[in-house]
């Protein structure tokens, strides 16, 4: 099991679109990939999941990943926010 802390960048943070290239990230690993804010765990495959998280700017996440390519899923999801509203 990887663990990573991440930042959501920019002011809006991240709206549908943003979201649904997450799941779409999230989906190409075979590991199971989560996204915890405060006391919730969300599949980050799950669109509806992610969704309902609402995530702003300047909110700290962790994304937890475990499974055979967990260290290529969690590096995947970390360049993701890494690009994303720069």
């Amino acid at each position: 099991m990887i663990k990573k802390a991440i930042m959501v960048k920019g002011e809006e943070g991240l709206d549908a679109r943003p979201i649904a290239l997450l799941v779409q990230e999230a989906s190409k690993y075979t590991s199971q990939v989560h996204i915890e804010i405060e006391n919730k765990k969300i599949n980050a495959k799950s669109i509806m999941g992610m969704m309902s998280l609402k995530l702003a700017g300047g909110e700290n996440l962790t994304v937890v990943t475990e499974g055979t390519d967990e260290e290529e899923a969690a590096q995947g999801i970390e360049a993701f926010f890494e690009k994303v509203k720069k």
